[in-house]
Protein backbone atom coordinates (compact mmCIF):
# COMPACT_ATOMS: atom_id res chain seq x y z
CA UNK A 1 0.00 0.00 0.00
CA UNK A 2 1.34 3.60 -1.11
CA UNK A 3 2.35 5.81 1.91
CA UNK A 4 0.81 8.75 2.20
CA UNK A 5 1.61 12.15 3.65
CA UNK A 6 -0.38 14.60 6.14
CA UNK A 7 0.90 16.89 4.22
CA UNK A 8 -0.67 15.26 0.62
CA UNK A 9 -3.49 14.61 2.88
CA UNK A 10 -4.25 18.37 4.17
CA UNK A 11 -3.21 19.86 0.27
CA UNK A 12 -6.14 17.41 -1.10
CA UNK A 13 -8.40 18.60 1.75
CA UNK A 14 -7.46 22.26 1.14
CA UNK A 15 -8.59 21.29 -2.90
CA UNK A 16 -11.89 19.67 -2.24
CA UNK A 17 -13.04 20.28 1.00
CA UNK A 18 -13.23 17.01 1.58
CA UNK A 19 -12.61 15.02 5.58
CA UNK A 20 -9.31 13.87 5.90
CA UNK A 21 -10.02 10.44 6.22
CA UNK A 22 -11.61 10.78 2.75
CA UNK A 23 -8.94 12.45 1.33
CA UNK A 24 -6.46 9.72 2.68
CA UNK A 25 -8.58 6.72 1.46
CA UNK A 26 -8.89 8.83 -2.07
CA UNK A 27 -5.17 8.69 -2.20
CA UNK A 28 -4.41 5.59 -1.05
CA UNK A 29 -7.04 3.95 -3.83
CA UNK A 30 -4.96 6.19 -6.43
CA UNK A 31 -1.83 5.11 -5.41
CA UNK A 32 -0.68 8.34 -4.51
CA UNK A 33 -1.58 10.37 -7.30
CA UNK A 34 -3.52 13.84 -6.61
CA UNK A 35 -5.80 14.16 -10.07
CA UNK A 36 -6.77 10.79 -9.68
CA UNK A 37 -7.65 10.71 -6.07
CA UNK A 38 -9.46 14.62 -7.11
CA UNK A 39 -11.40 12.06 -9.72
CA UNK A 40 -12.41 9.68 -7.21
CA UNK A 41 -13.82 12.16 -4.73
CA UNK A 42 -15.81 13.35 -7.73
CA UNK A 43 -17.29 10.20 -8.39
CA UNK A 44 -18.38 9.72 -4.53
CA UNK A 45 -20.03 12.84 -4.77
CA UNK A 46 -22.11 11.71 -7.78
CA UNK A 47 -23.55 8.79 -6.06
CA UNK A 48 -24.22 10.74 -3.20
CA UNK A 49 -26.47 12.78 -5.55
CA UNK A 50 -27.80 10.62 -7.32
CA UNK A 51 -29.13 8.35 -4.39
CA UNK A 52 -30.09 11.97 -2.58
CA UNK A 53 -31.74 13.25 -5.74
CA UNK A 54 -34.97 13.39 -4.65
CA UNK A 55 -34.32 14.82 -1.46
CA UNK A 56 -35.85 18.45 -0.67
CA UNK A 57 -33.57 20.95 -0.11
CA UNK A 58 -34.92 23.24 1.56
CA UNK A 59 -32.56 25.13 3.27
CA UNK A 60 -29.17 27.45 2.50
CA UNK A 61 -28.64 30.36 1.82
CA UNK A 62 -29.48 33.49 -0.14
CA UNK A 63 -27.32 36.02 -1.29
CA UNK A 64 -26.99 39.19 -3.41
CA UNK A 65 -23.71 40.38 -4.30
CA UNK A 66 -22.76 43.92 -7.03
CA UNK A 67 -19.47 44.25 -8.74
CA UNK A 68 -16.84 46.65 -8.11
CA UNK A 69 -18.79 49.83 -9.50
CA UNK A 70 -22.32 48.82 -9.00
CA UNK A 71 -23.08 48.55 -12.24
CA UNK A 72 -24.21 44.62 -12.12
CA UNK A 73 -26.06 42.82 -9.00
CA UNK A 74 -26.51 39.08 -8.54
CA UNK A 75 -28.96 37.18 -6.46
CA UNK A 76 -28.07 33.56 -5.86
CA UNK A 77 -29.73 30.80 -3.34
CA UNK A 78 -27.89 27.60 -3.06
CA UNK A 79 -29.42 25.08 -1.57
CA UNK A 80 -29.42 22.25 0.94
CA UNK A 81 -31.38 19.56 3.36
CA UNK A 82 -30.53 21.21 6.68
CA UNK A 83 -30.43 24.33 8.67
CA UNK A 84 -27.03 22.76 10.24
CA UNK A 85 -25.14 22.81 6.77
CA UNK A 86 -26.85 25.95 5.42
CA UNK A 87 -24.89 27.49 8.50
CA UNK A 88 -21.67 26.13 7.64
CA UNK A 89 -18.98 28.95 7.36
CA UNK A 90 -17.38 27.35 4.07
CA UNK A 91 -21.10 26.42 2.72
CA UNK A 92 -21.57 30.42 2.49
CA UNK A 93 -18.56 31.13 1.53
CA UNK A 94 -18.83 28.67 -1.51
CA UNK A 95 -22.59 30.76 -1.85
CA UNK A 96 -20.54 34.12 -2.23
CA UNK A 97 -18.20 32.41 -4.66
CA UNK A 98 -20.60 31.38 -6.78
CA UNK A 99 -22.48 34.61 -6.54
CA UNK A 100 -19.35 36.44 -8.12
CA UNK A 101 -19.10 34.02 -10.90
CA UNK A 102 -22.88 34.58 -11.42
CA UNK A 103 -21.69 38.07 -12.05
CA UNK A 104 -20.28 37.68 -15.65
CA UNK A 105 -23.66 35.48 -16.53
CA UNK A 106 -26.87 36.25 -17.64
CA UNK A 107 -28.80 33.09 -16.99
CA UNK A 108 -28.74 29.58 -13.86
CA UNK A 109 -27.83 27.69 -16.99
CA UNK A 110 -24.36 29.50 -17.55
CA UNK A 111 -23.73 30.02 -14.34
CA UNK A 112 -23.69 26.36 -13.52
CA UNK A 113 -20.97 25.85 -16.91
CA UNK A 114 -18.65 28.64 -15.43
CA UNK A 115 -15.44 27.64 -13.64
CA UNK A 116 -14.72 27.65 -9.82
CA UNK A 117 -11.87 26.05 -8.63
CA UNK A 118 -10.97 24.29 -11.58
CA UNK A 119 -13.93 22.77 -12.43
CA UNK A 120 -17.86 23.80 -13.19
CA UNK A 121 -19.98 24.66 -10.99
CA UNK A 122 -22.07 21.90 -11.86
CA UNK A 123 -19.02 19.38 -10.99
CA UNK A 124 -18.45 22.04 -7.74
CA UNK A 125 -21.98 21.24 -6.66
CA UNK A 126 -22.20 17.39 -7.00
CA UNK A 127 -18.67 16.98 -5.85
CA UNK A 128 -19.72 19.34 -2.53
CA UNK A 129 -22.72 17.08 -2.00
CA UNK A 130 -20.04 13.93 -1.49
CA UNK A 131 -17.95 16.14 0.39
CA UNK A 132 -21.30 17.18 2.88
CA UNK A 133 -24.03 14.54 2.56
CA UNK A 134 -26.68 16.65 0.98
CA UNK A 135 -28.05 17.34 -1.70
CA UNK A 136 -27.04 20.63 -2.92
CA UNK A 137 -28.14 22.69 -5.83
CA UNK A 138 -29.02 26.68 -7.22
CA UNK A 139 -32.41 27.03 -6.34
CA UNK A 140 -32.82 30.82 -7.84
CA UNK A 141 -30.16 33.22 -9.84
CA UNK A 142 -31.13 36.46 -10.65
CA UNK A 143 -29.40 39.22 -12.32
CA UNK A 144 -29.99 43.45 -12.43
CA UNK A 145 -27.91 45.73 -15.18
CA UNK A 146 -28.12 49.58 -13.99
CA UNK A 147 -26.41 52.34 -13.23
CA UNK A 148 -26.22 51.91 -9.72
CA UNK A 149 -26.91 48.58 -8.37
CA UNK A 150 -28.06 48.13 -4.42
CA UNK A 151 -27.92 44.59 -2.37
CA UNK A 152 -29.03 43.70 0.26
CA UNK A 153 -28.31 40.58 2.62
CA UNK A 154 -30.71 39.82 5.42
CA UNK A 155 -29.45 38.65 8.56
CA UNK A 156 -29.35 34.75 8.68
CA UNK A 157 -28.68 34.52 5.21
CA UNK A 158 -32.50 33.40 4.45
CA UNK A 159 -33.24 36.62 2.07
CA UNK A 160 -31.53 39.02 -0.24
CA UNK A 161 -32.21 41.67 -2.53
CA UNK A 162 -30.71 43.76 -5.45
CA UNK A 163 -32.49 47.20 -6.66
CA UNK A 164 -31.19 49.08 -9.77
CA UNK A 165 -31.12 52.45 -10.25
CA UNK A 166 -31.30 54.80 -13.36
CA UNK A 167 -28.62 56.55 -12.58
CA UNK A 168 -25.93 57.75 -9.46
CA UNK A 169 -26.86 60.72 -7.12
CA UNK A 170 -25.49 61.96 -4.12
CA UNK A 171 -25.67 59.35 -1.49
CA UNK A 172 -27.18 56.59 -3.54
CA UNK A 173 -25.49 54.09 -1.44
CA UNK A 174 -27.82 54.67 1.81
CA UNK A 175 -30.92 55.30 -0.75
CA UNK A 176 -29.77 51.52 -2.30
CA UNK A 177 -29.44 50.18 0.99
CA UNK A 178 -32.76 51.39 2.89
CA UNK A 179 -34.67 50.62 -0.54
CA UNK A 180 -33.02 46.94 -0.86
CA UNK A 181 -34.40 46.76 2.76
CA UNK A 182 -38.03 47.46 2.13
CA UNK A 183 -37.79 44.79 -0.75
CA UNK A 184 -36.50 41.56 1.41
CA UNK A 185 -38.93 43.04 4.43
CA UNK A 186 -41.94 44.28 2.01
CA UNK A 187 -41.52 41.45 -0.91
CA UNK A 188 -43.16 44.01 -3.66
CA UNK A 189 -44.91 42.09 -6.21
CA UNK A 190 -43.93 44.60 -8.91
CA UNK A 191 -42.32 48.02 -9.44
CA UNK A 192 -45.58 49.80 -10.02
CA UNK A 193 -48.96 49.20 -11.10
CA UNK A 194 -47.95 49.44 -15.11
CA UNK A 195 -45.90 46.25 -13.89
CA UNK A 196 -48.46 44.10 -12.30
CA UNK A 197 -49.06 41.09 -14.48
CA UNK A 198 -53.00 41.75 -16.32
CA UNK A 199 -54.00 38.39 -14.72
CA UNK A 200 -53.24 40.08 -11.15
CA UNK A 201 -55.25 42.42 -11.78
CA UNK A 202 -58.44 41.11 -13.13
CA UNK A 203 -58.45 38.89 -9.88
CA UNK A 204 -58.14 41.38 -7.21
CA UNK A 205 -60.89 43.09 -9.30
CA UNK A 206 -63.45 40.03 -9.20
CA UNK A 207 -62.71 39.39 -5.24
CA UNK A 208 -63.17 43.14 -4.68
CA UNK A 209 -66.16 42.69 -6.48
CA UNK A 210 -67.11 39.21 -4.68
CA UNK A 211 -67.09 40.59 -1.37
CA UNK A 212 -68.97 43.41 -2.44
CA UNK A 213 -71.60 41.70 -3.98
CA UNK A 214 -71.64 39.77 0.11
CA UNK A 215 -72.06 43.26 1.82
CA UNK A 216 -75.32 43.75 -0.38
CA UNK A 217 -73.73 46.60 -2.50
CA UNK A 218 -75.60 47.31 -5.55
CA UNK A 219 -74.30 45.90 -8.93
CA UNK A 220 -74.14 49.74 -10.65
CA UNK A 221 -71.64 50.61 -8.01
CA UNK A 222 -69.43 47.38 -8.13
CA UNK A 223 -66.91 48.82 -10.95
CA UNK A 224 -66.32 51.98 -9.23
CA UNK A 225 -65.72 50.82 -5.51
CA UNK A 226 -63.45 48.04 -6.87
CA UNK A 227 -61.33 50.64 -8.68
CA UNK A 228 -60.73 52.21 -5.64
CA UNK A 229 -59.91 48.71 -3.79
CA UNK A 230 -57.39 48.06 -6.48
CA UNK A 231 -55.41 51.26 -6.25
CA UNK A 232 -55.18 50.35 -2.20
CA UNK A 233 -53.84 46.97 -3.55
CA UNK A 234 -51.21 48.84 -5.75
CA UNK A 235 -49.89 51.45 -2.39
CA UNK A 236 -50.12 47.96 -0.39
CA UNK A 237 -48.25 45.69 -3.11
CA UNK A 238 -46.00 47.81 -5.74
CA UNK A 239 -42.41 49.35 -4.61
CA UNK A 240 -42.95 52.86 -5.42
CA UNK A 241 -45.96 53.09 -3.83
CA UNK A 242 -45.79 51.08 -0.36
CA UNK A 243 -44.96 52.79 2.89
CA UNK A 244 -41.41 53.11 3.38
CA UNK A 245 -40.16 50.66 6.16
CA UNK A 246 -38.26 53.40 8.32
CA UNK A 247 -41.28 56.25 7.69
CA UNK A 248 -44.45 54.97 7.21
CA UNK A 249 -45.70 58.75 5.98
CA UNK A 250 -44.33 58.67 2.95
CA UNK A 251 -43.91 56.32 0.25
CA UNK A 252 -40.43 54.45 -0.83
CA UNK A 253 -41.05 56.76 -4.50
CA UNK A 254 -41.39 60.03 -2.08
CA UNK A 255 -38.40 58.52 -0.11
CA UNK A 256 -36.30 58.30 -3.02
CA UNK A 257 -36.75 61.69 -4.32
CA UNK A 258 -35.61 63.38 -0.95
CA UNK A 259 -32.40 62.24 -2.62
CA UNK A 260 -33.19 63.13 -6.65
CA UNK A 261 -35.90 63.82 -8.00
CA UNK A 262 -34.15 62.63 -11.04
CA UNK A 263 -33.26 59.34 -10.38
CA UNK A 264 -35.45 56.19 -10.63
CA UNK A 265 -35.65 52.90 -9.54
CA UNK A 266 -35.66 50.85 -12.88
CA UNK A 267 -35.57 47.52 -11.41
CA UNK A 268 -35.32 45.06 -8.91
CA UNK A 269 -35.45 41.54 -7.22
CA UNK A 270 -35.42 39.10 -4.50
CA UNK A 271 -34.21 35.89 -3.95
CA UNK A 272 -35.24 33.61 -0.60
CA UNK A 273 -35.10 30.46 1.03
CA UNK A 274 -38.28 28.32 1.10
Amino acid sequence: MVKVTAAEVNKLRKTTGAGMMDCKKALVESNGDFDAAIEILRKKGQKVAAKRADRESSEGVAIAIANEDNSTGVGIVLACETDFVGKNEDFISLAHKIASAGLNCRTKEELLKSDIDGMSIEEKLIEQTGVIGEKIQINDFSRIDADFVGTYIHAGNKISSLVGFSNKCENIEIAAKDISMQIAAMNPIALDEDSVDSAVIEKEIEIAKDQLRAKGKPDEMLDKIAQGKLKRFFKDNTLIHQAFIKNSKQSVSQYLSSFSTETKITSYSRVSIG
